[in-house]
This record gives C-alpha cells, structure tokens and sequence, in this order.
C-alpha cells in the first residue's frame, strides 16, 4: 500500500515528528510512505484544510496514493473536506479504537487526526498505536465478529449512495477556483511523488493540464 500524508499550513511544524512516526509504523508493514508536505511554516507552497481535501482527492483518484493520513488543527475541518470528494472516505480518529473501529466497520482510505487538541505529553505514542491499528489489518472485515456480514452489506449500500450523489471527479476538480486547485498541487514534491505513482491516465493527463509535467 502506498501511504500520502499531507498536513495543512497550522500544523506543517509537526509534519517530521508525523512522517517518522508513521514511516515507522507502515514501514514495517510492508507499506511506503509519501511526504506531500506542508513541511514548515516556512515553506512557499501553503495548503489550507480545504487543499488537504483537494490534494487527497487528486491522489486517490489518480492512484498515486491508496490511503491519506492528514489532519488540522481538531481533525474535522480536513475530514469535511476529504469527505467532499467523489473517491474519499475520511474518518475523525482521535484513539487507536477508533482507528481500528474505522478501518473494520467503514473500510475507509482516508484519516483526519486533530494535531494540537489533545495533542500533548506522548502523542507520537498514540500516533504510533493509531497507524498500527490502521494498517496492520485489512480494512473491512467487520465488526464485531457476530456483525461481521451486517456491516460489510451497510459499507456496500454507503458505496452505492456516494456513487449516485457524487459527480465526476474531473467534474468536480474543474468547477473549483482553479487558483485553489493550482495552490493544492503546487508543493515542492507534489510532481516527482505523484508522477512517479499516478496510474490513471485520464488523471495523470488532467494533472499536467493544470500543473505542467
């Protein structure tokens, strides 16, 4: 599995701290990590929440990324953001329950973490058992144990509603501000990472559109 994290300018500081604890973790899995930045607050390229949400979406869809770990400030503004794109479905995970609760009932390929409420004494600890608790297991699998076939049919009738009610990915990436759009792919990493992995061609095509090769 490839692995995209991204976080948004008011958290950028903690961006290494994240991608180490993660790289750790996922590594070890068998998994890659790629670092879309922001690095610093003293990095150029700016992403807002809203960009997480673009940037996740444009990852996804092209297959540059199979999962995203992002998050703001509590979590919730980048996963309302994700959660608006056609491809992405992003939990709020705060403990390593929830990660795991996500992962088996949800079957998710996206998380929003909150990077400074809660965020003290040891949390690179709970970062830790949180992306273990990720990608250790399948996502998928159900629960609990009794539930298992009960919440695998609800993920697939969620799948069928989000598939009526979203448009065209292309469709929605060309009805936004395209100065946003343009901000949300312009990190000084995003083209090597993205045309490296990217494997949807239609996507690759309308990223170069936008950004140049």
């Amino acid at each position: 599995m490839r692995i995209a994290l991204i976080n948004e300018n008011s958290q950028a500081p903690k961006n290494a701290l994240i991608f180490k604890t993660l790289s750790e973790v996922a590594e070890k899995l068998g998994h890659n990590v790629d670092n879309y930045g922001m690095y610093s607050q003293e990095d150029q390229e700016w992403l807002t929440y809203v960009q997480n949400g673009i940037l996740a979406a444009v990852l996804l869809n092209s297959g540059a990324a199979d999962y995203i770990v992002t998050g703001c400030g509590t979590g919730m503004g980048a996963m309302l953001a994700l959660n608006s794109f056609p491809g992405v479905i992003c939990g709020l995970i705060e403990t390593p329950s929830d990660a795991f609760l996500f992962s088996q009932i949800n079957d998710g390929n996206a998380i929003s973490l909150p990077y400074a409420k809660g965020f003290g004494w040891g949390a690179e600890i709970n970062l830790s058992y949180i992306f273990e608790k990720v990608f250790s297991v399948e996502g998928g699998g159900g629960y609990p144990p009794e539930k298992q076939e009960v919440e695998r049919k609800n993920k697939k009738i969620l799948d069928g509603v989000r598939k009526n009610n979203f448009k065209n990915i292309l469709e929605c990436l060309d009805g936004l501000d395209q100065e946003l759009l343009k901000g949300a792919l312009a990190g000084k990493n995003f083209k090597p990472l993205f045309f490296k992995s990217a494997k949807n061609e239609e996507m690759i095509r309308y990223v170069e559109k936008i950004i140049g090769k």
